[in-house]
């Protein structure tokens, strides 16, 4: 077969890409099936077990700042690898926890940290600078990834944790993020950038003028430069939010079912039906960000969809209404790993991705990070969730409105001394 005919390396890129972020956010995702039973089990409050989630999504965003600098400068695979080592010792050693403090260290600092070298950052990042002009499509392709894991991993945590125990399944989870993400990395994710190995963004054999090769500088954005710029603090407030409801309901819906009813095994499969359609969601999204003049209506689309859920959870008392809700929401939610580093790329350039990707999900982090301990408080003062579902609804119609005013602006460059 002749070089002509030789697969683009950007593939492969994506193809190591989706299964890192499956076996990461599948486990992830994973968490409100153990909420419950480690609550009865070690006669915990929602609260303190919610504050582990916290721990752990808020140094996942703050690693995400030192990922993504490094990712413009070395390959992902050593990023991926140490990230995959380190989750699955957290995940491993959870399962033998006793104490509130245990549980904050193993599966708050180890997983949230060993998470980072495995998230978004370090898997769209490394996608995006391979394409620009099937980047949506890469992307969208990518993030399908986290879906896919969520579909497989949270019924089967749900059938381990029903028959095993969760010690078990969190024992199992860091195996198969261990070996997974050791052999992905190493074999599909060796290289940084197409420029690096000879090669043009989307496999293209002639230059075209805006894939021409940047300054050495683009790479190395001042933090000032990015902080003075409003088009970052629209993004990061809006997709901090989103990120807020998201994790809400991923670490309370499963609680929230089975205390209204709710069988363990539907309640956690209903995880994996946001993913049915999230996966759905990630591919379109990701598809349409090409098409559109402005990927941001793509988020505003999305975010609409998350909304009209939200309303249906809080009158959801069947598994047919939970079921409503999580197609809906799933197709929302879809959009929020490929939308947000299309439109970073889109507004400020695909040399300083890395960067950008790394302080934004820093502050989508923060806000994460916020969703699980505001649900478990809310539970513990009120006795149940109805009030976290009414403030996700008012943080929605907000996110739907502010995103609208995302300016496009120019691509950002190092100023010259």
């Amino acid at each position: 077969m002749g070089k002509d005919r030789e697969i683009f390396w950007g593939w492969f890129i994506v193809a190591g890409a989706f299964f890192v972020m499956a076996i990461n956010y599948g486990a992830r995702y994973c968490f409100g099936v153990f909420l419950k039973p480690l609550a009865e089990d070690l006669s915990w409050s929602r609260s303190v077990i919610s504050l582990a989630a916290t721990i752990n999504i808020a140094l996942y965003s703050i690693g995400a700042i030192f990922v993504g600098r490094m990712l413009d400068r070395i390959a992902p695979r050593w990023i991926i690898t140490a990230g995959a080592a380190l989750a699955a010792a957290g995940y491993i050693l959870t399962g033998f926890i006793d104490t509130p403090f245990a549980f904050c260290i193993t599966y708050g600092l180890l997983v949230g940290l060993g998470t980072t070298g495995m998230g978004v950052v370090a898997c769209t990042s490394s996608v995006g600078k391979w394409f620009i002009k099937k980047r949506g499509l890469a992307i969208g392709i990518t993030s399908t990834g986290i879906s896919f894991g969520t579909i497989i991993l949270t019924p089967l945590a749900g059938y381990v944790v029903n028959f095993f125990g969760w010690r078990t399944g969190l024992i199992a989870l860091g195996l198969i993020i261990f070996f997974i993400g050791l052999i992905v990395s190493q074999t599909l994710l060796r290289k940084t950038n197409p420029e690096a190995h000879g090669l043009l963004p989307d496999g293209d054999k002639t230059a075209i003028p805006h894939q021409a090769s940047p300054p050495q500088t683009a790479g190395k954005i001042s933090t000032r430069i990015i902080f003075k710029d409003s088009r970052f603090w629209t993004l990061a407030i809006c997709q901090g939010l989103a990120f807020m409801v998201t994790m809400s309901v991923f670490v309370h819906q499963v609680a929230y079912a089975t205390d209204n009813g709710i069988g363990n095994i539907a309640a956690a499969s209903s995880l994996a039906a946001i993913s049915l359609t999230g996966f759905i969601g990630q591919f379109f999204y990701g598809w349409f960000s090409d098409r559109i003049r402005d990927p941001k209506y793509s988020f505003c689309l999305a975010s609409s969809f998350m909304l009209v859920s939200m309303i249906l959870l809080i009158n959801a008392r069947s598994v047919g209404g939970l079921y409503c809700f999580a197609l809906l929401f799933g197709f929302g939610y879809g959009s929020l790993a490929p939308v947000v580093p299309i439109v970073a790329a889109h507004r400020f350039g695909r040399h300083v991705l890395g960067s950008i990707y790394g302080l934004l999900t820093f502050f989508i982090g923060a806000g994460g990070s916020i969703g699980p301990i505001l649900g478990g408080f809310i539970y513990d003062h009120f006795g149940s969730y109805r009030y976290l579902w009414l403030i996700n609804i008012f943080v929605l119609i907000f996110i739907t409105l502010a995103i609208l005013t995302l300016k496009k602006g120019k691509p950002l460059e190092q100023p010259n001394d």
